[in-house]
């Protein structure tokens, strides 16, 4: 396969193409490299670039330079597989570089367009770019960087380029975990810390069982987001499901904005207690609590939960199952205790409001490992009427952002909010799907 690479700066290459696996690439023939300027492309003392159209400073490379560059080397190697290297371009995964390697396999020639100033005139990149690629939502001074880090990504794919085939199909990111801890021997300790047990015993089944769940555990708890778009198989996902710490979830009908600020408690209804025990049960939450103080609303609630309790299986066992796991409280103060004396260790609690509250950490939704890492059961809060009040969300661990859409309307149900959190917090979400 013949590569263009067309850079401002063509002398940033020649250390990196005579080094390691991609040195490896051209001694074998399966790769080779031509690095053109796109200065060569311009008669002498023709700028490769302009000034940009409209308010603001800065230059951008002229769309007749990038015609130049293309149909030159497409006179040399042959219509090229074009890759303009982007800030705005699809961001590069694992994924994403097993299906750029597998489609400049079927093309004689790739080009790759490293970028720099404020770019190239998008009129270029429109008329030739096959696929705009980014390896990251940050901005570097030009395209050289992310032209390497692809091709470093893509050639480990290329057959022959790296020894063993296995050593790219269990690399990080090539499934749903990161790879496993390694180690070396000797020394079988060093400073205190010593080799596991398991990887000197011999028992490859053992061996093969310990590395499954350190790479399960070291994924879910700093990779989650990866896990969760690429944890296909129903084996895996019950992996998964050991390594996300216990969660608990509780309706507060006390404490709670009922009107003009004024702090109060709310009346119970039986569809919140019916369709957030679904949802719960549904995302793996262990409990759902409901908090009222009021002894007529506790009395509502035991009433629903010793129907289900009952005649209720027949009706519908899987709402049944769900109720189940739903737990009457007099206070958050006692959820916490009850939480408390299951797990050994009072809960995180994160309270979800539509409203910022001072004094108390602000999470998103792609957070997990903040919270996890503390290896603490987990309690998400719900309010009911207009919300949890001020005060009961500073004491809380953390501040759930407020769930929005592009619009001015917001006046979502509690039970289709718990719905939703649950499934940005703990739900998988399957890439491309």
């Amino acid at each position: 396969m013949d590569v263009s690479i067309v850079t401002v700066f063509p002398e940033i290459y020649q250390n990196f193409l005579q080094t390691s696996l991609i040195k490896r690439a051209q001694e074998q023939k399966i790769m080779s490299f031509d690095v053109r300027a796109f200065s060569s492309f311009c008669e002498p003392k023709e700028r490769i670039d302009a000034p940009t159209v409209g308010h603001g400073s800065g230059m951008a490379i002229r769309p007749e330079v990038m015609e130049r560059a293309v149909v030159a080397q497409e006179q040399k190697y042959g219509k090229a597989y074009r890759i303009f290297l982007t800030p705005q371009g699809k961001k590069l995964d694992q994924r994403l570089a097993k299906e750029l390697a597998q489609t400049m396999s079927k093309h004689k020639h790739t080009m790759l367009v490293a970028g720099r100033y404020e770019g190239i005139d998008d009129r270029a990149v429109q008329e030739y770019a096959d696929i705009e690629v980014s390896i990251g939502d940050y901005v570097l001074m030009g395209g050289d960087l992310p032209a390497m880090v692809l091709l470093e990504s893509v050639a480990r794919y290329m057959p022959g380029v790296v020894g063993k085939d296995e050593s790219v199909e269990k690399d990080s990111f090539s499934g749903p975990f990161v790879d496993f801890p390694t180690y070396t021997t000797p020394p079988r300790e060093w400073k205190g810390l010593k080799i596991p047990e398991v990887l000197l015993s011999g028992n490859h089944k053992a061996m093969g069982d310990w590395r499954l769940k350190s790479a399960a555990e070291r994924s879910v708890l700093e990779h989650f987001d990866w896990v969760r778009a690429h944890c296909k198989d129903k084996e895996d996902q019950e992996v998964v499901a050991q390594y996300i710490p216990t969660h608990y979830c509780a309706l507060m009908h006390d404490d709670v904005v009922v009107e003009k600020d004024r702090i109060g408690t709310s009346s119970v209804t039986t569809l919140d207690i019916h369709d957030i025990a679904r949802s719960a049960r549904t995302y793996g939450v262990k409990n759902y609590f409901v908090v009222t103080p009021l002894k007529d609303q506790q009395k509502i609630v035991k009433t629903v939960l010793g129907f289900w309790d009952t005649s209720g299986i027949a009706y519908n066992r899987g709402r049944a199952d769900a109720v189940s796991h739903v737990r009457l409280e007099e206070s958050l103060t006692a959820v916490k205790n009850a939480i408390k004396e299951q797990e050994g260790v009072e809960p995180l609690v994160i309270a979800t409001s539509a409203k910022p509250v001072e004094c108390v950490p602000f999470i998103t939704y792609q957070d997990q490992r903040q919270v996890w890492k503390e290896k603490r059961p987990v309690l998400l809060i719900f309010g009911t009427a207009q919300g949890l009040s001020s005060e009961l969300v500073k004491s809380c661990d953390y501040l759930l952002g407020p769930i929005q859409g592009f619009s001015n309307f917001n006046h979502l149900s509690v039970r289709s909010a718990a719905a939703i959190i649950f499934d940005r917090w703990l739900g998988i979400n399957l890439a491309g799907q």
